[in-house]
């Protein structure tokens, strides 16, 4: 298991994965908005989607758990 989590305190703009995606190595999984930008946060390894841990609209603190990739 893989879990990514938030590197900074920011809003969830758009999920872009769901679970059961397979998802390769840099893909986008979801973005996030904090002080007017997007930051992309991307799969770390190659994997299958298992769980989107946050809702669209969603604050997020620094450390907390964003995304679980599976294989």
């Amino acid at each position: 298991m893989n879990e990514i989590a938030a590197e900074c305190a920011a809003t969830v703009w758009k999920v872009v994965a769901a679970p059961g995606d397979r998802v390769s190595e840099g893909d986008v999984l979801l973005i996030l908005e904090s002080m007017k930008m997007e930051i992309p946060v991307e799969a770390e390894d190659d994997g299958v989607v298992a769980q989107i841990h946050v809702t669209v609209g969603a604050g997020i603190s620094e450390g907390d758990l964003l995304v679980t990739l599976e294989g």
